[in-house]
């Protein structure tokens, strides 16, 4: 996904949840791995230029508001959704999912 979304443009930004985020979306047992680690290897990815965290709806917003994207890259699990900030970027690209990878799926497999 980074790869395509960097080929889009000429500087990627990637957003991600702070670990309180994730808990009051997905509950008490998650993040599996801690906003610092995360951060750090996504920071690791050639294909990224910066690495951004936010920890609500509206501070998401104000990150896409503020960074006036040409081209916002989300997973095509969100099609027919509302995609929050969506009316600060010039366009919306849905990427398809490859195969079933997702921290979720991890999870639940291995119960």
């Amino acid at each position: 996904m980074f790869q395509y979304a960097k080929s889009l443009g000429d500087y990627l930004v990637v957003g991600i949840d702070t670990d309180e985020k994730v808990k009051r979306d997905k509950g008490p047992e998650r993040p599996y791995n801690c906003l610092s680690d995360r951060k750090f290897i996504l920071e690791s990815i050639k294909f990224i230029d910066e690495v951004v965290v936010f920890d609500s709806s509206q501070g998401l917003e104000n990150l896409i508001k503020s960074n006036q994207p040409d081209i916002m890259v989300i997973g095509s699990d969100w099609k027919g959704k509302k995609v929050v900030g969506q009316q600060h970027a010039k366009e919306l690209v849905f990427f398809d999912r490859i195969g079933s990878y997702s921290t979720t799926n991890i999870l639940e497999n291995k119960k």
